[in-house]
């Protein structure tokens, strides 16, 4: 069974403190490469949560994103009084230093000026709620698991138009087979029909059989079509094999590929060159197809 690498998996969740939303994509990739996004909190998390995504969706290019919403609490912001404070005694110094004490400062708009100096406002460091992480960790699973859901989707309507192309290439073997026949049977009235023509006469007949022999096993394709029928076989089994088979769907067809161009190198036969480029056509798009495949 194949899994396409191309997924979607989406999940909600609610704690006591915030609402998440959990969103997983997954798009093709030689191997696994993996994009975290999630509030700082969590930071350090992070490596427990790429260890997860490796294990279960194996390879592609991953984007976990972790969307966090708090619910009404008490601020996490408060005045550094202090520093505060000493702008403040510094502003009143440089006045005086200055000689402008007969400015008059505004107090309404002294405030704000201060509040904009650095490190006049605290954000605490929040901690991490233990608990509200296992419900994140449960809530990344369900994503996953939705988003393997969608490439075995995915990879089942593959897999229809893999088996059906593999389909073509078999019968598109089938005709080469007659026409391979045929061939040779012309192959040796062609040479005849010239030996005629020249009037050559004085010749050794063992050695002119022992030459043809030798001329039609260099356009004999026999070998070729059984390990090509048996690539075939071969690739089909494979499909249904677990996951993650691409990578091995995809040397096989480099496989299948070699005996179709080493057939078509000994083809003179305009028909059958007809039908190794169908071959090569059909194969093309089943190598398309593979570049998805987990």
């Amino acid at each position: 069974m194949i899994h396409s690498m191309t997924g979607y998996g989406k999940t909600d969740l609610n704690t006591s403190n915030a609402t998440f939303t959990i969103e997983l994509k997954s798009l093709n990739s030689k191997q696994i490469d993996l994009n975290v996004k999630m509030s700082s909190v969590y930071r350090d998390k992070e490596i427990q949560v790429r260890k997860i995504l490796a294990e279960k969706l194996k390879r592609g290019k991953i984007e976990l994103s972790i969307w966090r919403e708090k619910l009404d609490q008490p601020s996490s912001y408060t005045f550094n009084t202090s520093v505060l404070k000493d702008y403040h005694t510094q502003i009143l110094k440089l006045k005086k230093d200055l000689d402008l004490e007969e400015l008059k400062l505004d107090k309404a708009d002294l405030i704000p000026t201060l509040l904009k100096m650095p490190e006049a406002i605290l954000k605490g460091r929040e901690k991490i709620d233990e608990q509200e992480w296992k419900k994140i960790t449960i809530g990344i699973n369900e994503a996953i698991d939705n988003l393997n859901e969608y490439r075995l989707s995915e990879g089942v309507k593959l897999e229809q138009d893999i088996i059906k192309r593999i389909g073509i290439i078999e019968g598109l073997l089938t005709k080469i087979r007659s026409f391979s026949k045929e061939r040779i049977e012309k192959t040796k009235k062609d040479l005849k029909d010239k030996m005629d023509e020249f009037e050559i006469k004085d010749i050794d007949d063992n050695r002119f059989e022992q030459e043809l022999i030798y001329y039609l096993e260099k356009q004999d394709i026999t070998e070729e079509q059984v390990r090509l029928k048996a690539h075939l076989g071969y690739f089909l089994e494979t499909m249904e094999t677990d996951f993650p088979n691409g990578k091995k769907l995809g040397f096989i067809s480099q496989e299948i590929g070699r005996e179709i161009n080493t057939i078509g190198s000994k083809s003179s036969n305009a028909d059958m060159q007809r039908i190794i480029v169908q071959m090569k056509d059909e194969l093309e798009k089943i190598k398309e197809q593979l570049l998805n495949i987990l």
